[in-house]
């Protein structure tokens, strides 16, 4: 890992269960989703301005790792890094880990996706502060530089 990833903590909640007893494979996707957004919203770039620049984040594909079990209301720490970009910013991967309170990794989602324009609803480049935030986040040990988007 390069730079410092973004990092939060979360507590399971009922609603995060699966029939097993332990967190569900969606419970993962939808925190990861919830890391992601708070990541930019702490780069100025919450709902309010995604709206205004009229693009949204839009995922390609997810692919979730499991190490170990996670009950109800156990502690967890979450933490996003940038695993790839595209030099225009179009596509990213992004890495979320899982983290139980004694640190031992539970789970990894991995994120591939890019920037849509709401209105042409066509992928675009990153704008100038969406770039920013990308370029802000700490890497992971593997980061690549991806492809463009754009055609």
């Amino acid at each position: 890992m390069t730079g410092t990833p973004f990092e939060i903590a979360l507590e399971t909640a009922w609603s995060d269960m699966d029939m097993n007893g332990h967190m569900a494979n969606t419970a993962y996707l939808e925190r990861a989703v919830d890391v992601r957004l708070r990541y930019f919203a702490t780069r100025a770039m919450g709902p309010a301005e995604f709206t205004r620049l009229g693009v949204g984040p839009v995922v390609r594909s997810d692919a979730l790792e499991y190490f170990r079990e996670v009950r109800l209301h156990e502690p967890l720490r979450a933490t996003l890094a940038l695993a790839g970009l595209a030099p225009d910013g179009s596509r990213w991967r992004l890495c979320n880990e899982f983290r139980r309170g004694d640190g031992e990794l539970v789970a990894r989602v991995t994120s591939v996706g890019g920037w849509l324009d709401l209105g042409a609803r066509r992928l675009v480049a990153a704008p100038p502060p969406l770039a920013a935030a990308l370029e802000a986040l700490g890497r992971t040990a593997d980061f690549a530089t991806l492809p463009s988007s754009l055609r």
